[in-house]
């Protein structure tokens, strides 16, 4: 099993920067990549950021390519969003997640919010 923990959300004006945090726990061993998602109220749930663990290339969404960047570090079992230039749009509930391979993600955390005031 695996426990991840988010942390870092809050409340930011716009053109503002945060970093999430996502620390994993347990069979971590297994992770092939973690990715962030998204989701804000009324909308489902959105692909944000990805990184393979092996050899940290990333994806980023268009909607936040240039702005937020995706990390790792492997002695902490923690990965890092770290959201620059902020909108309002970026308001939403953020989740890390873990995919044992190459298939879909299994593991999530409980989710950070991060609201944008315009």
């Amino acid at each position: 099993q695996v426990q991840l923990v988010e942390s870092g959300g809050g409340l930011v004006q716009a053109g503002g920067s945060l970093r999430l945090s996502c620390a994993a726990s347990g069979r971590t061993f297994s992770t092939y990549r973690m990715g962030w998602f998204r989701q804000a109220p009324g909308k489902e749930r959105e692909f944000v950021a990805s990184i393979k663990w092996s050899d940290s290339i990333t994806y980023y969404a268009n909607s936040v390519k240039g702005r937020f960047t995706i990390s790792r570090d492997n002695a902490k079992n923690t990965v890092y969003l770290q959201m620059n230039s902020l909108k309002p749009e970026d308001t939403a509930v953020y989740y890390c997640a873990i995919a044992p391979g190459t298939g879909a993600y299994e593991y999530w955390g409980q989710g950070t919010q991060v609201t944008v005031s315009s």
